[in-house]
């Protein structure tokens, strides 16, 4: 499976951040492409589970080639949301529900297929058997190519991996937040090939100012000077020099 170095996250595309219009979404899918961004990263739950439908509207309209884009999306996480009949947040982690679940992102982002499957968070009820017996016929009807974990440590993958192969996990990662890197979790994942993605990658850089986040923007200072780049390039440099080859 190949992804774009950087992935786009689409979290804040709809009514979690931007509400972007339907030409907005197009808009920001073809800058993503002239960038060489053709990784979009989803989440049934986004926008209270809206988003997936917003950004499956505009890329129908964008005329986009599926094949020149790859689709990754989330699953597990029951939010409480006019959208569901929750009373309460909660993991679902039952084959029936993961294979609902896909079926409904599929509808929503107009698409036969995901490249991958993520299981949102680890539910510690989630019976790895269960999980398997969805992947594989999810599998076989050709709903996903490949699955992953997010937020996923180094036991629970293991513990899955003995049911099914698991090959991405989504964490969080950057220079304000690198528990990953000292925990175990990169170790195992680099042991066993499997492919790192990291949400927040900017970390809280421009969110804090804090001791911390004031002694990297003196450096970043620094550094922009010194390569010509931005603030933000840098941070995404920094990971992109980490363990893994593809980073999100």
């Amino acid at each position: 499976m190949t992804y774009s170095k950087i992935i786009a996250g689409t979290m804040t595309w709809g009514q979690w951040g931007k509400s972007l219009s339907k030409n907005d979404m197009m808009a920001r899918l073809d800058h993503c492409l002239k960038e060489n961004i053709t990784t979009f990263d989803h989440a049934d739950i986004y926008g209270g589970y809206t988003t997936e439908n917003e950004f499956g509207h505009a890329f129908k309209e964008s005329n986009i080639r599926r094949e020149a884009v790859q689709f990754i999306s989330k699953c597990g996480i029951q939010y409480m949301s006019n959208n569901r009949n929750n009373s309460v947040k909660h993991y679902n982690y039952s084959s029936k529900y993961i294979i609902w679940s896909v079926e409904q992102s599929l509808k929503n982002i107009q698409t036969e297929y995901l490249d991958t499957l993520l299981l949102h968070r680890p539910s510690p009820l989630m019976q790895p058997d269960d999980i398997a017996e969805a992947i594989i016929k999810l599998k076989k009807d050709g709903k996903i190519k490949h699955f992953g974990v997010s937020n996923f440590s180094a036991s629970q993958i293991a513990l899955l991996s003995k049911y099914i192969p698991t090959t991405v996990n989504q964490i969080e990662f950057s220079l304000t937040q690198h528990k990953a890197m000292h925990d175990g979790t990169l170790d195992y994942m680099q042991l066993h090939q499997i492919i790192p993605m990291a949400w927040s990658p900017l970390g809280c850089v421009f969110k804090d100012n804090t001791n911390q986040t004031l002694r990297i923007k003196k450096q970043l200072d620094i550094l922009s000077e010194k390569y010509q780049a931005t603030h933000d390039q840098l941070l995404l440099a920094w990971i992109l020099n980490r363990h893994s080859k593809q980073q999100k």
